[in-house]
């Protein structure tokens, strides 16, 4: 059985930072590409940062120098370190795999995490 739980969201200030993980089993890590996703209230779930299985990352503009994500393949964990949270970072942070090359195409996945509140406040 797949499983991704996501952990370490939370209330923070603006300007601060928050850490997240994503605990990975059920699956073969070192094939998987990982992604982080976002989603709020009545919008699209949309790509926050992403890494194929080779290590190459991939950020949105709106967090790009800011966050930083990353893969520890012995642990099958993914991380993602978001630093200089601003307001319109609040969202439920997902983790999603695929098994294939990596894509910024949420229907494209095939495993998610429950999600993770991430709330920043002003």
């Amino acid at each position: 059985q797949v499983q991704l739980v996501e952990s370490g969201g939370g209330l923070v200030q603006a300007g601060g930072s928050l850490s997240l993980s994503c605990a990975v089993s059920g699956l073969r890590f070192r094939s998987h590409s990982m992604a982080w996703f976002r989603q709020t209230p009545g919008k699209q779930r949309e790509l926050v940062a992403g890494i194929s299985f080779s290590g190459n990352t991939h950020y949105s503009d709106a967090v790009t120098r800011r966050f930083t994500i990353s893969r520890d393949s012995p642990k099958n964990t993914l991380s993602l370190q978001m630093n200089f949270l601003r307001v319109e970072d609040t969202a439920v942070y997902y983790c999603a795999a695929r098994d294939g090359v990596w894509t910024t195409d949420s229907s494209q996945y095939d495993y998610w995490g429950q999600g993770t509140q991430v709330t920043v406040s002003a």
